[in-house]
């Protein structure tokens, strides 16, 4: 039987890549992240280093949707522009076709999905480099990503939450939805009928970890054709119940003709935050005019009158400016196995040794390749 994944490569060469070719037209700002470990996911890792920085800076982890790669997606979300502005670092992990030939990270693989498996690894790898080479805060490091990218960064909250202080989830899906390709279109239309328990234990068994939890910003858009908004309804069950908080907000407000709630710890601290952009498509939210402009409109790059890259830097904190000044032609990056243990004592050693070989997910039915190839905007 023929791969899924050759199938749907064949027919999206018939269909053209636009989304890709409107990103090759647009010099990208990013530069390679070398020899950042094993790489068991066999991804690209792409930086952006503002020409000044914090002493101990925080690095943000980008991750990029379908059909996209890490220069178009940080072109349109408009992350360099805002780290040039206040010294923050940004990593972009980066699909390459030979794993996925619509350029999706693997958030539904077993191979891929799980601590120190797969691309999952091959992120934390790269971040390990980064904290190494550039002194990160431990204590500020952040992951967002779109679609695919939202997936794998609810892979990435629940399987390594001693190292990240916060995420934001875009259009993605909650951890745990599928272990195959099949699972993953079903999760995409309907999340199903799990309880709130039932999603917060898929995160609370992801890892052995005890202590606080990440921070969550969920963005989806009430119109979307591709991730249906059930899936931001299941992702926030999936956090209030892992942060132990109740079903009613704390506060809800209109911001730009949006709705907004956030969930707050005992001392007012925010921890949930939830903006559902109203008669917005699949995509990532943003204002290209007004004062709060950032970035750039394209596919799945959607004017929305609100920029979710402001606002998530800004509930990270990371809007205060460049605290203090230094060059960064200095630190040089180096291959790092584990993580520094006097950093993060509670991260365990990280594996050096490749994943399980991928099988990508079969099956007969050309519905299956079609839902796929609609899913990356690709068909009608």
């Amino acid at each position: 039987m023929t791969k899924l994944s050759a199938t749907i490569a064949k027919l999206t060469a018939l269909r053209g890549m636009n989304v890709i070719r409107g990103d090759a037209d647009n010099k990208s700002r990013l530069k390679d992240l070398e020899n950042f470990g094993s790489n068991p996911g066999a991804l690209k890792a792409k930086i952006h280093i503002p020409g000044h920085i914090s002493k101990t800076p925080a690095l943000v982890v980008v991750l990029h949707g379908c059909t996209q790669t890490a220069g178009g997606y940080d072109r349109g979300s408009g992350w360099s522009t805002l780290a040039d502005e206040h010294g923050f670092l940004l990593l972009f992990p980066e699909q390459q076709r030979a794993n996925n030939p619509n350029l999706c990270f693997n958030w539904f693989s077993p191979a891929d999905n799980e601590r120190d498996r797969g691309e999952a690894l091959s992120i934390r790898q790269m971040i390990a480099a980064m904290v190494k080479a550039y002194d990160v805060d431990l204590s500020r490091i952040f992951v967002t990503g779109l679609s695919a990218g939202g997936a794998m960064t609810s892979v990435l909250l629940a399987s390594y939450p001693e190292l990240f202080a916060g995420g934001a989830i875009i259009a993605g899906l909650p951890h745990g939805s599928a272990s195959n390709v099949q699972q993953a279109l079903q999760a995409m239309r309907d999340p199903g009928p799990d309880s709130a328990k039932a999603l917060g234990d898929r995160v609370r068994g992801a890892s052995s970890h005890q202590g606080a939890w990440p921070t969550i910003s969920i963005w989806h858009g009430s119109a979307d054709p591709t991730v249906h908004f059930a899936n931001a309804d299941a992702i926030l069950a999936q956090w209030l119940s892992v942060h132990d908080l109740g079903n009613a907000p704390d506060r809800t407000q209109d911001i730009a003709g949006h709705r907004y709630r956030v969930w707050s710890d005992a001392s007012g601290r925010p921890i949930i935050e939830d903006y559902r952009i109203a008669n917005m498509g699949h995509g990532t939210s943003l204002a290209t005019t007004g004062a709060q402009a950032c970035g750039v409109a394209m596919p799945h790059m959607l004017e929305a009158g609100i920029s979710s890259t402001r606002r998530i830097a800004a509930s990270w904190d990371l809007n205060s400016g460049v605290r203090e000044r230094v060059s960064t032609q200095s630190s040089p990056l180096a291959e790092l196995s584990t993580l520094p243990a006097r950093r993060i004592s509670q991260l365990e050693p990280m594996s050096s040794t490749p994943s399980h070989g991928k099988t990508p997910a079969k099956a007969g039915v050309e519905k299956i390749i079609h839902d796929a190839l609609r899913a990356a905007g690709l068909m009608r």
